[in-house]
């Protein structure tokens, strides 16, 4: 371990791993709140446009590919708003022509080659240059700002849009601002896990936690602190395996889930029961209609129970 942290490149390929597990996590849980786990793999799609367009104009391809998958994003939204019954066939236009278009890019730019393009759909975390972390660290300090600062907000639009609209918040505005932080997510991630395995790190470690959790805060705290730690662990293992990073993060991430799985039915199952002890046992209460609240079957009404009382009773108190 103290010989992996001696070098510069592994110092930016943990710090990248820690950036891309809080950030994918947090914009992730909002997608499967509203089942759309899928959207940050037709975004990465999407972004490989942008990523051709950067060694087209020997630019950044990372900001170059934001640009793209933010148009993309948006795209993306006003589609869904209009709800058109062949809204799926535009988008799914738009995801294979953006990575058919990426190719093409790459392919005719002065960078083109195999490793150059690799690097981008499967991520190469230990190529991370400082210029790259910087960027990634801005990018991921807006998402996470947005996520977390605008959580009441976002959760209302993924459990019920009509709801929300009729309460005065800005549905439509969150919607593409949602969309948009989405994009930007693929583009920070895609240099750790790639673009092609970007949206297992923004799904699985959600529905991972969902298995032990019970709501939404401490779904989100969870999910986060999970990402972390099987992207921290899988940098690592890619190390020292001499492994791909990407693969490594997303398979021991899957891995969690099932072991999260197996245990999250016997939990279920012990809370049920904790909680029916607690509880006790459920008294029904049934009124006959015209009986008195206090008033018993058989009872006599304007008496109460404590009115009625046995015939040897009553001869006690007679004498």
């Amino acid at each position: 371990m103290t010989e992996m942290l001696s070098y510069d490149f592994m110092q930016r390929a943990l710090l990248a791993a820690v950036l891309v597990g809080i950030t994918a996590p947090a914009v992730g849980i909002y997608l499967v709140q509203r089942r759309q786990a899928l959207m940050g793999d037709g975004m990465g799609h999407v972004a490989m446009t942008g990523v051709g367009l950067g060694f087209i104009f020997q630019t950044s391809p990372v900001w170059m590919a934001v640009l793209v998958c933010v148009l993309g994003a948006v795209t993306m939204e006003l589609v869904r708003s209009r709800g058109n019954q062949r809204g799926d066939i535009a988008l799914a236009m738009l995801f294979y022509g953006g990575m058919a278009c990426g190719k093409l890019l790459v392919s005719m730019s002065a960078q083109a080659g195999a490793g150059s393009l690799e690097s981008y759909l499967w991520g190469s975390i230990l190529t991370v240059a400082p210029e790259d972390l910087v960027t990634i660290a801005v990018l991921g300090a807006v998402v996470i700002a947005v996520t977390v600062g605008l959580r009441r907000q976002l959760f209302a639009i993924c459990q019920d849009e009509d709801f929300a609209r009729v309460t005065g918040v800005p549905v439509r505005t969150l919607n593409l601002l949602l969309a948009v932080m989405a994009a930007v997510t693929v583009t920070v991630a895609m240099r750790v896990v790639g673009l092609l395995l970007v949206s297992a790190l923004m799904v699985v470690p959600v529905v991972a936690a969902q298995q032990l959790t019970r709501s939404f805060a401490a779904t989100q705290a969870a999910s986060i602190a999970l990402g972390v730690v099987v992207s921290l662990a899988g940098v690592t293992g890619s190390y020292q395996l001499d492994v791909p990073s990407g693969p490594a993060i997303v398979l021991l991430a899957i891995a969690v889930f099932a072991v999260f799985s197996v245990i999250a039915a016997p939990l279920a199952r012990r809370r049920h029961r904790r909680g029916d002890t607690e509880q006790g046992p459920q008294v029904c209460d049934v009124r006959i209609p015209g009986q008195l609240p206090s008033q018993t079957p058989g009872q006599e009404p304007g008496k109460t129970s404590s009115d009625t009382t046995t015939p040897e009773r009553r001869a006690g108190l007679a004498q």
